[in-house]
């Protein structure tokens, strides 16, 4: 809190996406809130109040369904579906669902912790909050009264093991094997109809229990349809398919009879396949040609377009089946109480029977499957609570918003432009325990169930002090005014619905709930989580927010990739790939995992394992290395006595500002543009390559050997402390434990946190040292191919063994003279060529050439120059001239 009232820049809010509070946080979470966490500290060094309030997601089914696992009677009493509707076995679900959620959060918790994140870890936003429930149940009064909430009877994807339908965002696609059939079904007799009467319809389908429910078939109008005669049974299959299920059914000897356009089939009626009951043909544009024959099976009851088409021709809406996925007595006696595998199996059984199956086989195809159990999904009608996409134009209001959104990367917008324009009206509601729960009213009269606004909103006030439990734990009449009447029959009698909000209304509505409650502007600057929440938090999120602001909750939409190991596979237990980001962090330290995350291409997927970690070690080690030499040699600076003037300083020293100057617009950029590998890779380079192996390498003489007080150490040392306090401060949001500890070792400083420190105005620059140097160091490159081919030859150890002579379009080095001897670590410069020398090099774009001879004289036992001049004092026995005046110096000041 003392962080954030120092700033006074602005204010950046990066809204945290919830975890799910269960299990162990895994390396997909690790690198998420490593990338929000690098957000949040960046705009902190730059001056700005960047609250960061952590959240979880506490209620759903995953939990749900582990309380019921670990605990055995309740295990028992579920397996009969009726009785989760019961009030007494809801209230112990979600008593110790919250227990669960809890100490799942307490834990994820301590390990986002472990990561080095900063933020509000002993406030966070629960979504079991009494308070954030009831906020939660007034946004969706408001969503009625908006007209957004309807109830409709309909097919919806439903999970037949959790007993629930599934949202969009809920739903994973995987391969499942399923029974593939081409079956047929004859005309109703007595017709005015083209075709002989004991022609068949053939159809194909992978649904088999599907067509216990059939009540029509579809055509495309558009289409023409062949009747044709194989071995003395005639059938009707498009044209435009007629090749391929020529082919697929092995058909020889085809006679084509007739040839007719698909609109005469509407209203014509089909003799169902083992039922007495009469299908309806219908005309659909969704029919196909690509598969099957051109004919669909329609069954309004299990499928969206079959519904859509079903209610068109107002044909009945026939689900058969129960929420455990077993049919019903409305299927018949010879299919009740069967599951969807076992019904596909009798009809293909019966269709034999019938002489209807033409061909069974089995294909590998995309199906959908529940996120939570992983088990297989069915299109079931039922009587659920969704919220319209189309009213208010809501859809077409969200596909206009998402144009003014940045998106990273810039292609993410294609991901959600398309789930947001194919998704179909929200399914809010699911029949379970924990959650928040739907206030609906039945009457008891005539059974109508609805919602009223002033009911939810008299529930939110005991809510907020209790949890949604109040719903449960208070009679109805004290939510009841007496102007609340039945919209049907008008009676003033009703009971309780129980079902439960979909979570994703949940995490929605969380910028909406969140940044209200703590007083901080909505909506947020960023979101940033990963591609899979195209279709959950970031959808969610913006179809909530048009519906209830009409704005979106965020101005930047950041999504990263997914976590793979090495060889680029997802990590799964069953791989034994899965990399645990807190082992990490307890074997290489919670830094080394917050390089990866920095130094990763993070918006495409990114791979870890042991060889990565270990390049990041080494990374680390030259990193922490550079902060460690200057700190050492720092170590008698005093900021506000010994710094020198930028104009008073030494060449050298001032190019290296200058150059930094650049370095830090260019960090700048890439921090605000998310570009943090970019970043962190120059970064990198600026610490381990233009410092360690240039500039530092090249000081030591001045920083060893130079009169301790002189300006020449002294105009060293303040480069030094300038350098290393702008990299702490800019390598502080990855490094933050490091840049924090070397922080504190700075001489003079003046905050007791790296993290109370800012991005200030820098105007330490040279541009005419700059280009200079810049052409030194070009040259430097030369003098260092020069030299390493003379140490290759075993003329030479160390550089400081030879003398160099340039020769060619010197100008450059003149002006730089008493310099270079530094800048290339040897014993002299000259500028003439020399009579002899054992190497020589010539750089025909710099147009210079250079020429190595081996020093003359010894070795200076102080600066290990080699001078022919080397003199004698007291304590020492060779002394080259400079370190003999500087002893001399020293030795003045002593006495």
């Amino acid at each position: 809190y003392e962080l954030l009232e120092r700033k006074n820049k602005g204010i950046f809010i990066l809204h945290d996406g919830p975890p799910y509070s269960n299990e162990h946080i895994h390396l997909g979470t690790a690198i998420n809130k490593i990338l929000k966490d690098i957000i949040v500290k960046f705009y902190f060094i730059k001056g700005y109040k960047s609250p960061y309030i952590p959240g979880w997601d506490n209620h759903g089914m995953p939990i749900e369904n582990k309380v019921i696992q670990e605990n055995e009677e309740l295990y028992e009493l579920v397996k009969d579906p009726e009785n989760l509707k019961k009030p007494e076995i809801k209230r112990i679900i979600r008593e110790k669902s919250r227990e669960y959620a809890r100490k799942w959060t307490e834990v994820q918790k301590e390990e986002f912790k472990r990561l080095l994140c900063i933020g509000e870890w002993d406030n966070p936003y629960l979504t079991m909050d009494p308070k954030y429930e009831a906020e939660e149940l007034r946004l969706f009064a408001e969503l009625i009264r908006k007209g957004y909430i309807y109830r409709s009877f309909m097919p919806v994807h439903f999970c037949s093991y959790c007993h629930t339908p599934l949202a969009m965002a809920e739903i994973e696609y995987k391969d499942k094997e399923s029974p593939s059939i081409y079956f047929t079904m004859n005309f109703k007799k007595g017709q005015n109809f083209p075709f002989d009467e004991n022609t068949e319809v053939l159809i194909w389908t992978t649904t088999p229990w599907t067509i216990i429910s059939n009540l029509a078939l579809a055509f495309n109008p558009d289409f023409y349809y062949l009747e044709i005669e194989v071995n003395g049974r005639k059938f009707i299959l498009a044209e435009k398919a007629f090749e391929r299920v020529k082919e697929e059914l092995s058909f020889k000897d085809i006679k084509i009879l007739k040839r007719e356009k698909g609109e005469i089939f509407e209203n014509k009626e089909f003799l169902h396949p083992f039922f007495e009951r009469i299908s309806k043909g219908i005309l659909a544009d969704f029919v196909t040609e690509l598969v099957g024959s051109g004919v669909v099976h329609i069954a309004p009851g299990h499928g969206k377009e079959d519904f859509e088409v079903g209610v068109k021709y107002n044909l009945p809406i026939l689900s058969p089946i129960d929420d455990s996925g077993r049919f019903t007595h409305e299927a018949g006696e010879i299919f009740k109480g069967l599951s969807v595998e076992e019904a596909s199996l009798k009809v293909i059984e019966i269709l034999k029977e019938k002489n209807k199956l033409l061909k069974y086989s089995k294909i590998i195809h995309s199906y959908p499957h529940c996120w939570r159990c992983k088990n297989p999904l069915i299109f079931k009608a039922t009587s659920q609570w969704f919220l319209s996409l189309e009213h208010l134009d809501l859809r077409k209001r969200a596909l206009s918003e998402i144009e003014k959104i940045k998106w990273v990367p810039e292609s993410s917008i294609n991901r959600i432009t398309a789930a947001v324009a194919e998704r179909p009206d929200w399914c809010i509601s699911r029949q379970r325990a924990w959650g928040v729960f739907i206030p609906a009213l039945r009457c008891k009269r005539c059974s109508n169930v609805f919602l009223n606004a002033q009911v939810i909103e008299r529930l939110s006030e005991k809510v907020e002090k209790e949890t949604c439990d109040a719903w449960l734990n208070h009679d109805l009449s004290e939510f009841l005014t007496q102007d609340i009447r039945c919209e049907k029959c008008n009676s003033r009698e009703f009971e309780k619905e129980f079902d439960i909000l979909d979570v994703w209304i949940d995490s929605g509505l969380t910028s909406l709930i969140v940044l209200k409650e703590r007083n901080l502007p909505w909506p947020s600057d960023v979101y940033i989580e990963g591609p899979d929440q195209h279709r959950g938090w970031f959808n969610a999120s913006l179809v909530l927010s048009m519906a209830l602001r009409e704005k979106s909750p965020y101005k930047i939409c950041i999504t990263h990739g997914w976590t793979l190991d090495a060889e680029g596979r997802a990590m799964h237990k069953s791989l034994g790939n899965v990399i645990d980001p807190i082992e990490v962090c307890n074997k290489y330290g919670a830094e080394i995992l917050r390089i990866w995350a920095a130094s990763s291409e993070y918006t495409q997927d990114v791979r870890l394992s042991d060889e990565i970690l270990n390049r990041n070690v080494e990374i680390y080690r030259k990193i922490r290395n550079t902060f460690r030499f200057i700190l050492g040699n720092i170590y008698d600076f005093d900021p506000e006595k010994d710094k020198v003037h930028f104009e008073k300083m030494l060449p050298f020293d001032k190019y290296i500002l200058s150059l930094l100057k650049i370095k830090r617009e260019e960090w700048i950029k890439n921090y605000k543009n998310f570009e943090f590998h970019k970043f962190f890779k120059d970064y990198y380079t600026f610490c381990s390559d233009t410092l360690s192996s240039f500039y530092l390498d090249a000081l030591k003489d001045r920083l060893y050997v130079s009169y301790s007080k002189g300006i020449e150490r002294r105009s060293a040392q303040t480069a030094l402390y300038i350098i290393l306090k702008e990299l702490l401060i800019f390598g502080s949001p990855i490094l933050s434990f490091t840049c924090e500890e070397a922080y504190l070792k700075i001489p003079g400083k003046k905050e007791k946190s790296i993290f109370f420190e800012e991005i200030k105005d820098y105007d330490f620059y040279d541009e005419e040292i700059f280009n200079d140097f810049e052409k030194i160091k070009n040259i430097r490159d030369v003098v260092l191919k020069a030299l390493e081919n003379v140490r290759q030859k075993g003329i030479i150890g160390s550089s400081l063994e030879a003398n160099l002579y340039f020769d060619g379009e010197i100008d450059i080095l003149l002006k730089y003279k008493e310099y270079l001897k530094e800048i290339f670590i040897v014993s002299d410069v000259f500028f003439e060529k020399p009579s002899n020398f054992e190497e020589n090099l010539y750089d025909e774009n710099l147009k210079i050439e250079v020429f190595v001879k081996r020093a003359k004289g010894s070795k200076c036992i102080r600066c290990w120059m080699y001078s022919e001049n080397l003199k004698k004092d007291e304590d020492f026995d060779a002394l080259c001239p400079r370190c003999y005046e500087i002893i001399k110096k020293i030795r003045g000041e002593s006495e």
